[in-house]
């Protein structure tokens, strides 16, 4: 099948990494995933693929056993898993987004210790900066770090943890009060932590609680939980980058690179539904005719195809911004916002073209119709993408009166 979304300038290795995810994703993910989403599986043998294809080190640096690969690489690679099913690519991007923190703010030793079992998927990584009661708003964080000796005792509730059970590290964002002034901004007082665990859940270190699966809507497979800290101790060598008061700036870069991920799950869904539609449009006859034939669903198709390649662009541009060591988060906000968007209208006209079947569980469009909807709200809001956006604009249009 001809196919959208081309992106011209890869290097022969990067069309060789893709072509062989792209492989992986129609002969392992698609064939299996909408009834291992039913069941709300962990798609363990998927997972097991992509450790042996070396996925997990995609953008861990060469000599820490990684692949040393760009982030419009592993965007690439994530577009071409969400095609096949989005749970899957958030069981990567987590651990990616904690992998770069690493790698960009660690200290040696930090590097040394995490990155090489993280490249092989030894170590799994999650990171959580949200609460039961802030949302958006980071600066609300009540989560707290005291220090106490050689150590830091943290206290506090953290929300939506992609893979909360099933990680080994998490990065975890709280406020840390201790050589900050009273008065100091919020943003300029929190830290992050490396916190190892077991993976599984309940109790998995003295101190650290994962419940059990937060039961959602679609997004399922992969596992979703809260964490709960009490009386957690954790090493003052497990502060990244071994320095208190920088963890806001390290999550916001990180969360950058989780901006180009959403970006291109939204490009992977909106691709998968676009196939699914025209397919079906010339499958299903009306009226004596293929329903493609009608001008209505082609204008339907046209729509969803250029929405298909518009998102595309945003998404590699964003990724290739990030790539040249420039600011990017007006680029990845905007691709973001614009990829997440138009995977809920590419999947909703698919659904449309499937008319009363794609309201049934036997069609794939409907796991896709129950998924796109988080897109809409990871990594930050439509509404924070364009206050970003916006007051980004504004720096870089002020009037000169």
């Amino acid at each position: 099948m001809a196919r959208l979304a081309q992106t011209a300038g890869l290097t022969d290795v990067q069309q060789e990494i893709l072509s062989t995810v792209r492989d992986f994703v129609d002969k392992e993910i698609i064939p299996v995933a909408t009834e291992l989403e039913h069941r709300d599986e962990y798609p363990q043998a998927i997972v097991d693929g992509l450790k042996e294809l070396g996925l997990f080190g995609l953008m861990i640096p060469e000599e820490y056993g990684g692949l040393g690969e760009s982030l419009l690489t592993y965007a690439l690679c994530v577009e071409e898993i969400a095609r096949g099913w989005m749970s899957v690519s958030g069981i990567i991007n987590t651990h990616f987004i904690v992998a770069y923190m690493l790698k960009q703010h660690g200290t040696q030793e930090q590097k040394d210790h995490f990155l090489p079992r993280m490249a092989v998927g030894d170590i799994r990584g999650a990171f959580s900066m949200s609460e039961p009661g802030l949302g958006s708003d980071v600066s609300a964080i009540t989560s707290k770090a005291v220090k106490d000796g050689d150590e830091y005792v943290l206290n506090g509730q953290k929300m939506w943890l992609t893979n909360g059970g099933t990680s080994s590290l998490v990065a975890v964002l709280v406020r840390s009060d201790e050589g900050h002034p009273e008065g100091t901004a919020p943003h300029k007082s929190m830290t992050t932590f490396l916190i190892e665990k077991k993976p599984g859940f309940g109790e998995v270190r003295p101190g650290l609680t994962i419940p059990g699966k937060i039961e959602k809507m679609g997004y399922k497979g992969v596992d979703t939980t809260e964490l709960i800290m009490d009386g957690l101790r954790v090493p003052a060598d497990r502060v990244l980058g071994g320095v208190t008061g920088r963890g806001f700036y390290q999550m916001m870069d990180g969360v950058e690179v989780g901006r180009v991920n959403v970006a291109a799950r939204g490009c992977g869904v909106a691709q998968r539904a676009f196939e699914l539609g025209v397919q079906y449009a010339q499958q299903r006859h009306t009226f004596g005719k293929p329903i493609a034939q009608h001008q209505a669903i082609q204008f339907k198709l046209a729509e969803m195809a250029t929405k298909v390649e518009a998102a595309h662009a945003m998404m590699v541009n964003a990724a290739r911004k990030k790539d040249s060591g420039e600011r990017n988060d007006l680029e990845a906000g905007m691709a973001k916002y614009l990829a997440s968007e138009y995977c809920k209208e590419v999947v909703e006209d698919a659904f449309r073209i499937h008319g009363g079947y794609g309201f049934s569980k036997e069609y794939e469009i409907e796991r896709l119709y129950r998924e796109a909807p988080m897109l809409l709200i990871g990594e930050g809001t439509a509404e924070i993408q364009k206050m970003i956006i916006g007051r980004r604009l504004l720096e870089e249009y002020r009037f000169q009166g």
